[in-house]
C-alpha cells in the first residue's frame, strides 16, 4: 500500500496517546475547506510503501505507542485492513480518522478489532451534506450508517466539526444534536486557511459564533467540546 505522509510524532491527533500520523491519498468528497487537499486530488505523490512503515515503527517502540490513519479517506485503500492487523501485531495502538462513507469497511475493522479509536467527520446538516462535501449530491444512507455502526458498537469514537462560517449556522447543530443525541464525544473544530485549501474567501466563526453552535450541540450531546480555539 502506497503512503502519501508520514507526521513522525505527535501528542495531537490521537488523544492519550504518542503517536504518529499516516496519510493515505485519495478522497470520494471534494471539501472546498479541505486542508490536505493535495492528498484528495493526486497531486502528492507517495512518499513510501507499507513496509517502510513498518521497518519505521519497528525503530519507534517505547517512543511511539499509537498510530493515526488519516488521508483523504483511509477507507478506499483495500490493503488498509492488513496493514492495521500488522501494526496490532507489533503493540501499537491504531486510530483511524474518517469521513464515515465506508461504512463495510469500517464495520470490518470493527469486527476484526483493528481499530482502538474512530474520528468520524461530521460535515454539516443532512440538507447541507453535499454542498459541505463539494458533491452535486449525496446518498447519506452510508454516513449514517457509519454513525450507527460507531454510536452502537464497543470501539471509541468521536464526530467532529469543522464549523467553516460560509457553510455553517446555528439551525445546523440543531439538527446534527437531533440526529445524533446521545453520542460519546463531539468536537468541534474551527477552520483554518492555509495555501492547500482549495477554495479561497472562506472564513473561521468567531468565538463567541463557534461556543455558541458548542452550547446548542451539548443539549442533545452534553460531551461536546470546542477544539483549537483559545
Amino acid at each position: 500500500m502506497k503512503i502519501h505522509g508520514l507526521q513522525k510524532m505527535t501528542l495531537l491527533d490521537f488523544p492519550g496517546h504518542v503517536a504518529c500520523t499516516v496519510f493515505t491519498g485519495g478522497c470520494d468528497f471534494r471539501c472546498p475547506f479541505c486542508h490536505n487537499f493535495e492528498l484528495v486530488d493526486g497531486s502528492a505523490p507517495p512518499v513510501m510503501e507499507d513496509e517502510e512503515l513498518i521497518a519505521f515503527l519497528e525503530k519507534r517502540k517505547g517512543l511511539l505507542d499509537g498510530v493515526a490513519f488519516t488521508g483523504g479517506e483511509p477507507c478506499l485503500q483495500k490493503n488498509l485492513p492488513d496493514l492495521m492487523r500488522r501494526v496490532k501485531s507489533m503493540g501499537y495502538a491504531v486510530k483511524l480518522d474518517t469521513n464515515g462513507n465506508h461504512p463495510e469497511m469500517l464495520r470490518r475493522m470493527m469486527e476484526e478489532g483493528l481499530v482502538d479509536y474512530v474520528a468520524m467527520d461530521i460535515k454539516n446538516s443532512p440538507e447541507k451534506y453535499a454542498m459541505t462535501a463539494g458533491l452535486e449530491k449525496l446518498d447519506l444512507s452510508a454516513v449514517k450508517e457509519s454513525a450507527r455502526l460507531l454510536m452502537e458498537g464497543n470501539v471509541n469514537y468521536e464526530f467532529r466539526t469543522t464549523v467553516v462560517a460560509e457553510f455553517h449556522e446555528e439551525e445546523d447543530f440543531v439538527v446534527i444534536g437531533e440526529w445524533l443525541k446521545g453520542a460519546k464525544a463531539y468536537y468541534l473544530q474551527s477552520f483554518t486557511d492555509r495555501d492547500s485549501v482549495p477554495f479561497g474567501n472562506l472564513h473561521a466563526p468567531s468565538r463567541e459564533e463557534i461556543y455558541t453552535f458548542c452550547r446548542t450541540m451539548q443539549r442533545n450531546i452534553p460531551n461536546t467540546h470546542v477544539r483549537g480555539v483559545d
